[in-house]
């Protein structure tokens, strides 16, 4: 029983951080003992009933010397527990915890500003639409360090890891089509990203690639680069995104027109998923698009929170306060005993 009322103890109170500070407590008593004792020996005045005086004084001021020194060890008490530094158990809390290393490669080629996509009721081009759904996805990585780069005829960086998921949804939102090059480098692409995630931890390393067209410039190919990213354990997941029609729209029926459309290299993508370990998707609208999404936050969830802890709160301006208490009390004592 006594042991189990140690640990509610334990449980309700933190303990001392400087326990050593107790040390201290018996050191107004050992200079007590160890100096010799003040002696007033001079007589000012001596009169024939001088010894009851000094009975009647002995008394009251031996009472009196009582009071004091018990406030006064009371206050060296108080003041030694604030010294220790008293802690208090708080509300256990889940620490946050940094899930994966996550890029995302959006493509900025001219074909993304095709407006083939509904979203809201009203049609927008490709690349509004996957903004939307993107802004959704960077919502619910609570925990992940995300980085964002996009590729045209080139591949550029535009956020390094972080977990500021805001400046990586500004800097989405900022993006346009062509900004990097009317044509499609998603060889460069995924060398870009493997060189920003290889510094990082091994084994949370992911690539989501987003692409409606075909490799059509940069120096690396797209197996290629497939393959350093498995020998660096980056895992990428490919989407193919664009609409089925892409072309002159009679009466709601899509012709095709030659060089547009579905002009999406779905089977590159596929290998270049399947060699690293991730998925191949394809997304021919936005609602499509968004259980893309979903599902890669199923694939790849975030990490769950840790174990709860319950941190220290200080406490020890209790028993400072209540040191200051004791000694207005014992100057104001005297007085008030006379």
């Amino acid at each position: 029983m006594i042991d189990s009322w140690f640990e509610s103890l334990k449980v309700a109170f933190g303990g001392f951080a400087w326990p050593w500070m107790w040390l201290a407590f018996p050191l107004p008593w050992l200079a007590g003992w160890l100096l010799p004792p003040h002696r007033n020996t001079s007589v000012a005045l001596k009169v024939p009933y001088g010894r009851r005086l000094d009975a009647i004084a002995t008394v009251g001021g031996r009472s009196r010397h009582l009071h004091i020194a018990a406030l006064a060890w009371l206050a060296w008490f108080l003041l030694c527990a604030a010294a220790a530094r008293p802690q208090q158990l708080g509300e256990a809390v889940a620490p946050p915890q940094s899930g994966r290393d996550l890029m995302l490669a959006v493509d900025l080629s001219g074909s993304m500003s095709e407006p083939d996509m509904e979203l809201g009721g009203n049609v927008v081009d490709r690349l509004t639409a996957a903004k939307a759904v993107l802004a959704d996805f960077l919502d619910r990585r609570v925990g992940d360090r995300v980085g964002l780069l996009v590729f045209g005829q080139r591949a550029y960086a535009l956020t390094p890891l972080t977990l500021d998921r805001d400046s990586v949804r500004d800097q989405l939102r900022d993006s346009v089509a062509g900004l990097a090059g009317r044509e499609t480098a998603i060889g460069d692409a995924i060398g870009l990203a493997v060189k920003r995630l290889r510094d990082q931890p091994n084994g949370q390393r992911v690539l989501i690639l987003l692409t409606d067209g075909v490799n059509t410039a940069g120096v690396l190919e797209p197996l290629k680069a497939a393959e350093l990213a498995k020998a660096e354990g980056v895992r990428i997941h490919t989407i193919a995104f664009g609409g089925s029609g892409g072309g002159l729209s009679i009466f709601g029926l899509n012709l095709p027109m030659p060089g547009g459309g579905d002009e999406i290299d779905e089977e590159t993508l596929k290998k270049i998923a399947q060699e690293t370990g991730g998925q191949s998707f394809r997304a021919r609208d936005t609602e499509q698009l968004a259980g893309i999404y979903a599902e890669l936050d199923r694939i790849e969830p975030v990490k769950q929170e840790g174990a709860r802890v319950r941190p220290r709160v200080e406490r020890y301006g209790w028993p400072l306060a209540a040191a200051l208490l004791v000694a207005l009390f014992a100057f104001l004592l005297p007085r008030r005993m006379r």
